[in-house]
C-alpha cells in the first residue's frame, strides 16, 4: 500500500481467502497510482453501499462518510449526476462507487472533478479508452456479480483485541439470486 490512514504510516492489505464475492478485496485495479488506507476503506464503503440497492445506484464516499446517493430509472449517468450534486464540494477527491457496468456518457461526466477511485462492476471498453484518454484517475473493476459465494465474516480490531462476527447479508439483492 502507498501508505496508512497517515502519510508517516505503513499499512498493509490481506484478502480473505476464496472470498468469492464482488468486493474491494477481489477488484482489479485498471490503472492508477498505488491506493492508501484511506482509499481502501472508502471504496469498501462505497461498493458496499451501492450493492445494497436493486435500482441503479452511484454513491459518493470522502473520508469514509458519504456526500452523495443517489438513485436513478433514466441511466447511470443520471444517477452520477444526482449524487455529485449533493455536495460537489466534499465529491472532489471522493471515491465513487457504481452498482452497473459504467458506460461512455457517465466516464465523460467522471472527467471533470478529480476522484480517488473509480469501482464498478465494469466498465465499457469506450468508457474506459475515453477516462483513460481524459485523464480519469484509478478506476477499478470488480469481479463478474454473477455466481459469487455468500457469507464471510466481518472482523474489526480494537485495542487489545479483535471481534468477529457473520456478515449480516439479510435482504441484499447480492444475496437474493437477483443480479
Amino acid at each position: 500500500m502507498r501508505y496508512g490512514e497517515n502519510p508517516h504510516q505503513k499499512a498493509a492489505f490481506y484478502r480473505e481467502y476464496l472470498s468469492a464475492e464482488p468486493s474491494v478485496s477481489n477488484a482489479v485495479q485498471l490503472q492508477g497510482k498505488e491506493l492508501s488506507y484511506n482509499n481502501i476503506l472508502d471504496t469498501d464503503s462505497a461498493f458496499e453501499t451501492v450493492k445494497e440497492y436493486d435500482e441503479t445506484a452511484v454513491v459518493i464516499i470522502k473520508h469514509n462518510n458519504p456526500c452523495g446517493v443517489a438513485v436513478s430509472s433514466v441511466g447511470l449517468a443520471d444517477a452520477y449526476r444526482k449524487a455529485r450534486d449533493c455536495d460537489p464540494v466534499s465529491a472532489f477527491g471522493g471515491v465513487v462507487g457504481f452498482n452497473r457496468v459504467v458506460d461512455e456518457e457517465t466516464a465523460r461526466e467522471l472527467v471533470p472533478i478529480f476522484l480517488e477511485v473509480i469501482i464498478a462492476p465494469g466498465f465499457d471498453p469506450k468508457a474506459s479508452r475515453s477516462s483513460r484518454k481524459k485523464g480519469s484517475p484509478n478506476p477499478e473493476n470488480a469481479a463478474s456479480f454473477f455466481g459469487f459465494r455468500r457469507g464471510g465474516y466481518d472482523f474489526r480490531k480494537v485495542v487489545g483485541g479483535l471481534l468477529l462476527q457473520e456478515r449480516d447479508l439479510a435482504g441484499s439483492p447480492w444475496t437474493s439470486g437477483k443480479w
